[in-house]
């Protein structure tokens, strides 16, 4: 029986999912459910503060997860890394070091750890490549984050090295879809973009701003793909080197708005202030690695723009 058997075939399995309310472990919980999992152990930060390490001890101790997916952090934007630089570090080291040396301690199968594209140099080659990992500097405006989530994937790393501890980690690129943050100060491209043009087309503007040329290049994955991606790595790898988890398409800035638009349905005009900054010119995974394993992205960026749409107007308050 290869690991593949053994992980999809026993249904009953304790599959923890840290941080099951966010985009991410929201999504893969709703994948794990649609395959029939039916053991999944969730709890809400009020049940289980991740950052102490006794309360995390005693939480593995008494439940013995069999599988962990480890998808908690704390996150935000470039004015949130600036202005919390030692919440996003310390926060992040501390969520790391207790589930992963926890999951080891009391018999894991095996974890799985998310990490983020910003874990790359700032200026790494294009696509980036799994092993441009500490190949230069990072970008400055997130390296607290960066750095710590680098500890997780060394830390995997470490564990297996010197433990045999089946600890993996993928690394997704921009990640959109239902349960996004669509708050109007630090949202990310693409749920801000959505919102401005719900709000334009409400408020019957004539037209949307959006800064710089449009031609940067980015590259966007639907969150269930990335769920899916997460339960097929569960099943089918178990390496020493993280995993970029992307779509492997690219989209300019000026196609991702002008395709919110029509899916938003903004009658209005686009403008372009090209007196603003434009950012990286590109920034693109290379997910080959993933590719090879046998696994790629299914959801078209317009279908998934038409889902989180639709999750948007049912649940953000206009």
């Amino acid at each position: 029986m290869g690991e593949t058997d053994s992980f999809f075939s026993n249904k009953s399995a304790k599959i923890f999912v840290a941080g099951h309310r966010g985009l991410v472990g929201s999504a893969i919980v709703r994948k794990l459910q649609s395959l029939g999992f039916t053991n999944l152990l969730l709890r809400t930060h009020a049940d289980l503060d991740l950052t102490r390490q006794s309360d995390v001890e005693s939480f593995f101790a008494d439940e013995k997860p069999h599988y962990v997916v480890l998808a908690a952090a704390k996150v935000g934007g470039i004015h949130a890394n600036n202005t919390y630089p030692a919440d996003f570090i310390a926060i992040n080291l501390q969520i790391q070091t207790n589930v992963i040396d926890s999951s080891y301690r009391h018999g894991v199968n095996k974890i799985l750890f998310l990490g983020s594209s910003c874990i790359y140099p700032k200026f790494a080659p294009q696509p980036i490549p799994e092993n441009a990992l500490l190949s230069g500097p990072l970008e400055p405006t997130n390296e607290w984050y960066a750095v710590a989530k680098i500890a997780g994937i060394k830390m995997c790393q470490a564990y297996r090295i010197q433990h045999g501890f089946d600890a993996i980690s993928a690394m997704p690129t921009n990640l959109y879809g239902p349960n996004d943050n669509f708050h109007p100060e630090n949202s990310h491209v693409l749920p801000a973009l959505m919102r401005r043009f719900h709000k334009a087309k409400v408020e019957g503007a004539k037209e949307v701003v959006v800064w710089g040329t449009g031609s940067p290049l980015r590259e966007f994955l639907h969150v269930d793909d990335l769920a899916d991606a997460v339960v097929f790595l569960l099943g089918n790898y178990s390496g020493l080197e993280h995993v970029n988890l992307g779509s492997g398409k690219e989209v300019t800035i000026k196609e991702l708005a002008e395709l919110v638009k029509e899916v938003v349905g903004f009658e209005g005009e686009l403008v372009w202030d090209t007196s603003k900054p434009d950012g990286t010119p590109r920034k693109l995974m290379d997910s080959s690695k993933l590719a090879s394993l046998g696994w790629k992205a299914k959801i078209s960026l317009k279908d998934g723009l038409i889902d989180t749409y639709k999750w948007y107007l049912e649940n953000v308050k206009q």
